[in-house]
């Protein structure tokens, strides 16, 4: 006998939720029912899944592992009740996607538009967040697809490029940098850098592509990080630093509404790549591989 969807569902809002009635809640069904659910389950795996204490519900290393297990079924399986749903008409229906904060802001503006002209049927969902917190959804079926920049570890992911984005140098207005066209990436070694704080994929980027040293810590005096693109430039503006911000950001206005200097980097320009990313072996790949098209032509 094999354990079912919803005895595999009921464990997953325990994990989620930390006790039977909040599960029950979420599930729509009386707490008994859910209980009894459960059992069920462990009646069928010959082992116990929860531990049942006054604090709450606690997983045992079975029920840990049944858990990560019944997230890829229940994925799967709503991948294909949303294949089913959308068969002969891609990009119908609902759509969950994904967005890192240094993107979102900038190219959606002109994306969503042409997604409604294509797509009328499309209901898209869009959550935004670290990279590394979709990366975790899309695993765990929470979202149909990401827009990420790479490189970042993909592993079990699929991509469909969408656009390079250059990373240019943001320089304080009044700075003698601004008097060259085109700036050295060793000559920001002598500046004070201001970068996005940990957890930002861009942060890396931007080290990485002018082969740069991470600034000293926060507790270190005279070292800075911001917590979103808008503030970055704003303290580039206000003369704290220098920093590498990426062009579509630029093409938006933000580094002119805070009156900083961009420029150009000498030689290889360093940049990031914009992609889809989707789980591998998903039924929307089709429809993720679609999105990044009309990505592109944004």
């Amino acid at each position: 006998m094999l354990p079912t969807l919803r005895q595999l569902q009921y464990l997953k809002l325990l994990g989620e939720n930390g006790s039977f009635s909040r599960a029950a809640e979420a599930a729509h069904v009386t707490q008994p029912t859910l209980s009894a659910g459960v059992q069920e389950l462990e009646r069928i795996l010959g082992a116990p899944v929860v531990d049942r204490a006054r604090s709450g519900v606690i997983l045992t290393p079975v029920g840990e592992e049944t858990l990560r297990r019944a997230k890829d079924i229940l994925a799967r399986a709503e991948d294909l009740v949303q294949a089913a749903k959308s068969a002969g008409q891609p990009l119908s229906g609902r759509f969950r996607l994904g967005v890192i904060p240094t993107i979102a802001p900038f190219l959606l503006p002109r994306a969503l538009p042409i997604l409604r002209d294509r797509f009328p049927s499309l209901r898209l969902f869009l959550r935004e967040d670290l990279t590394s917190k979709l990366v975790a959804s899309l695993k765990a079926g929470a979202l149909d697809a990401a827009l990420i920049a790479l490189p970042y570890d993909t592993a079990g992911l699929a991509t469909a490029r969408v656009k390079d984005d250059e990373l240019l140098a943001a320089i304080p207005p009044n700075h003698p940098m601004l008097a060259q066209r085109l700036i050295d990436p060793e000559a920001l070694e002598g500046e004070d850098l201001i970068l996005l704080e940990d957890g930002h994929c861009l942060r890396e980027h931007a080290l990485g592509g002018c082969n740069l040293e991470a600034p000293r810590g926060h507790n270190d005096e005279g070292a800075f990080a911001a917590t979103s693109l808008d503030t970055l430039v704003q303290m580039v503006g206000s003369g704290l630093g220098v920093s590498l911000i990426p062009e579509m950001a630029v093409a938006s206005g933000l580094a002119e509404r805070a009156n900083v200097g961009v420029r150009h980097l000498r030689a290889t320009a360093p940049s990031r790549e914009i992609a889809v990313a989707w789980r591998a072996g998903s039924s929307r790949e089709t429809e993720a591989r679609l999105l990044a098209e009309a990505l592109a032509s944004a």
